[in-house]
């Protein structure tokens, strides 16, 4: 197999979000927009709050994509205006299809706003394709315990979406979407086929790795070129990392605040609804 090259390797950008909480940030920035159909990548922390001093993002809406949500330490309630509510524990997921649209609110969980305590995650924003911008809002949450992991040869792999080392994930995406959570052994390698229609990405959650040549840290988005049949990582003491892949929409992207269209149109009419009431309201 050929090994995809890395076209670039992004750094994140340290910003705030929802009520001011920090999170790292590879794209968008102004120097990175998008990786088709990714949107954006968030990395929450890892931060150790204090009691009282836990920050999240409160009621606000979303139509035209999707948000998956990864919790690795902590825990974060959400609601909607559907009605819906849970609870994401440690190495849980939740994967949301706004759709037509929905106002939703992820907020650390009730213990630790009162008693303090450590919170880290991700959260990646999915385009849904036009023919799947308007369609009903739904939930998928996968407890940890049923997210397929596989080890061998020092990597052990979270199967979050797609497939790696013969396991499968439970998740139906809604265009086909490769989401790994890799943890590699001092001296490991890793490789993974990846069909030659994605685009694809790693971002290094902790330690330091060797791709293509490049010598990539902490909080680095890698991007991959789609001139191999897949990815290879080594590294020398050890890493953690996220990769992602997945098959380009290709269709015009309006982008505005937390509604993603094809037209500025759409965007406009996004506003109207929301501002009419007709996303709803958590009103539990």
């Amino acid at each position: 197999m050929a090994h995809r090259s890395v076209e670039k390797v992004v750094h994140a950008i340290t910003t705030l979000e929802g009520e001011g909480f920090v999170v790292h940030r590879p794209f968008p920035t102004p120097q990175f927009d998008d990786i088709d159909p990714f949107l954006l990548l968030d990395r929450m922390g890892p931060v150790t709050l204090s009691p009282g001093e836990a920050k999240g993002a409160p009621d606000h809406p979303h139509r035209g994509f999707e948000t998956v949500t990864y919790i690795l330490e902590g825990s974060m309630e959400h609601k909607d205006s559907r009605g819906n509510k849970g609870k994401l524990n440690p190495g849980d997921v939740q994967w949301m299809s706004a759709g037509g649209g929905v106002v939703h609110s992820e907020m650390p969980s009730t213990e630790i706003q009162r008693n303090g305590g450590t919170l880290h995650g991700f959260q990646l924003w999915v385009n849904l394709p036009r023919r799947d911008k308007m369609m009903k809002p739904r939930y998928q949450e996968i407890a940890s315990p049923s997210i397929p992991t596989v080890s061998r040869d020092g990597a052990t792999v979270r199967v979050i979406a797609g497939e790696s080392l013969g396991a499968h994930a439970v998740i139906e995406t809604r265009t086909p979407i490769m989401y790994l959570h890799v943890k590699l052994d001092p001296g490991a390698r890793f490789e993974q086929p990846v069909p030659a229609e994605y685009n694809a990405f790693a971002f290094i959650i902790s330690g330091n790795a060797r791709i293509e040549g490049r010598d990539v840290r902490e909080n680095d988005a890698v991007i991959f070129g789609r001139d191999g049949d897949d990815v290879l990582i080594e590294t020398g003491n050890g890493c953690e990392l996220l990769l992602i892949a997945g098959v380009p929409i290709d269709e015009p992207v309006v982008r505005y605040g937390p509604f993603v269209m094809n037209t500025e149109r759409e965007i406009l009419q996004a506003f109207a609804d929301f501002q009419s009431g007709q996303m709803g309201q958590i009103d539990f």
